[in-house]
């Protein structure tokens, strides 16, 4: 099945060769999602909090981009830098999720960019 490269316009060059998200048929994968500006810049840098918040702003741009919305998210992927940012993380995310839960796994990694705390990646059903 072909799929869609969806890119908003808005977003940053990429830091490496893929598309913020791909649309095949009625499922919409987002891209491994990081808080970074243009040129590959951290943003927010030491607040998780904010980090989760412009990276789900940025998946919600995605989503809409290919005509999904955060409520047709049925699986998460997030990757933290650190546990103990795990509460900071979770209260930004209950926010933008905040009926049913999409299913998810979170696990503790290194991230492409040291100041880079959290990383959320999503698939969404329409």
């Amino acid at each position: 099945m072909p799929f869609e490269a969806i890119n908003p316009p808005q977003f940053p060059t990429p830091i490496a060769p893929f598309s913020a998200g791909a649309r095949a048929g009625n499922t919409v994968y987002v891209s491994g999602t990081l808080a970074l500006g243009e040129g590959g810049v951290v943003l927010h840098v030491g607040d998780c909090a904010a980090q989760t918040r412009h990276v789900l702003e940025a998946i919600r741009t995605t989503l809409e981009a290919a005509g999904a919305t955060l409520g047709d998210v049925a699986f998460n992927h997030i990757f933290l830098k650190d546990w103990a940012d795990y509460p900071a993380m979770n209260a930004v995310y209950a926010e933008y999720f905040p009926g049913a839960k999409p299913a998810r796994y979170c696990i503790q990694c290194g991230l492409v960019r040291p100041d880079c705390l959290v990383e959320i990646a999503s698939v969404a059903h329409l």
